[in-house]
Parts: structure tokens; C-alpha cells; sequence
């Protein structure tokens, strides 16, 4: 029994000592800390941080050690749908690319924000739970040209144009992609470009 407390102790220690060397804002996974302890030892770690409030629980299987808001003094900074997406695909090694009403919120073409946030992705299809009735969605595409955009600015503009339809652009949405254009480089423009379809080609050259 002994050695089985200083066993765990171990892991428990080595887990804490990599979360906080590393900097806040970071997210981590079980599977980060494999070398230090059983899969036991690793899930009981993780359980006493979040106790100790040294760490928050965003999902399940996935941790965040907290970004602090030391400005306004307004406590804890979640992380976005948005890093807690990126943080999984990265962890998968797999492409996502943000599709749906989120990209027009993220842009300003609407103030929808949606439950449920919708990712493409070269990986498996899954939802991951975050939070009372919020989750991320993940849909498998095999259509690659989603991801190969230059300009990430470039991929949001065409595929909040393409969730928005021919046609139903209005001329305030149109002002306001007008303005997220100028992100874009003239040699990123010209290549990604030719990935959009052809109406949104056309309405973005002569915008």
C-alpha cells in the first residue's frame, strides 16, 4: 500500500510540475502525461488538480490549466470553443476548419451564436460535450479543398459567404468582408481564390 501512495505521489507530482511550468491558456490531455504513471495514477492526478482548482475540467478527457484575468480582476478566462477545437485536432493530428453560423459570428455577419459549433475535418466524426447543452461537432469531409487555403482569413470569408448563399449577401455583410479582405495578401488572394466557387470568386473580385 505504501509504495502504491508514493507511486501515485510520484505521478501526481510530475503531473503538477509539467502543468505549471507550462504557460496558462494551455490545454492538456490525459495522454500528455502517459510516461509519468498508469492510466490510473494519471486520471487521479488530474481529478485532486481540479479539486485544488489548479486546473478546470472543460470536457471530458480534456484539462485547462486557467488563464487568469489579472487586468479586471474578473477571475478565470475560459478558453474559446475555438482552442478547445484546435487543442483536440492537434492532439488527433487531424485538419479542422470552423463551418456554419459560428463563422458568421466570428466574422461579425451575424450575432447568432450557435449551441452547437460545427467543424469539417480529414479526421473521425464526434461531438465533444462542453458545458449544459454546448458541445463542438465534428463532421468528416472528404472535400480537401477545404484545407487548402493559404490565407485562414481567406477559407472564413469564402465559407461564410458559401453558409450565407448567392444571393442573400446583403450590402452591410458585403462592407464588412470588404474590410476582413484587406488581411488578406494579394498573392494569397490570387491562389485562394480559385479554390472558391465561382459566384463567390466573381463577388469578391469586383468587391
Amino acid at each position: 500500500l505504501w509504495q502504491n501512495y508514493l507511486y501515485m505521489q510520484s505521478a501526481f507530482n510530475k503531473i503538477k510540475d509539467k502543468i505549471l511550468s507550462s504557460e496558462r491558456g494551455e490545454l492538456f490531455f490525459p495522454d500528455d502525461f502517459s510516461s509519468f504513471g498508469s492510466s490510473d495514477a494519471v486520471r487521479s492526478a488530474l481529478v485532486r488538480l481540479c479539486q485544488s482548482e489548479v486546473i478546470i475540467r472543460v470536457a471530458q478527457g480534456i484539462y485547462y490549466y486557467p488563464k487568469i484575468d489579472s487586468k479586471w480582476g474578473s477571475g478565470i478566462i475560459p478558453p474559446s470553443v475555438e482552442e478547445i477545437a484546435n487543442g483536440i485536432a492537434k492532439r488527433d493530428r487531424v485538419r479542422i476548419m470552423p463551418t456554419g453560423a459560428y463563422v458568421l459570428n466570428m466574422l461579425g455577419l451575424s450575432t447568432q451564436v450557435p449551441a452547437n459549433v460545427v467543424f469539417v475535418t480529414d479526421g473521425s466524426p464526434r461531438r465533444v460535450s462542453i458545458g449544459k447543452g454546448k458541445g463542438i461537432l465534428f463532421k468528416h469531409t472528404s472535400e480537401m479543398r477545404n484545407f487548402a487555403y493559404q490565407s485562414q482569413m481567406m477559407m472564413l470569408i469564402v465559407t461564410a459567404m458559401r453558409e450565407i448563399g448567392e444571393g442573400n449577401i446583403t450590402s452591410e455583410q458585403l462592407e464588412i468582408i470588404k474590410t476582413h479582405l484587406k488581411k488578406v495578401s494579394p498573392e494569397q488572394f490570387q491562389n485562394d481564390i480559385q479554390l472558391a466557387p465561382i459566384w463567390v470568386r466573381k463577388t469578391l473580385q469586383n468587391a
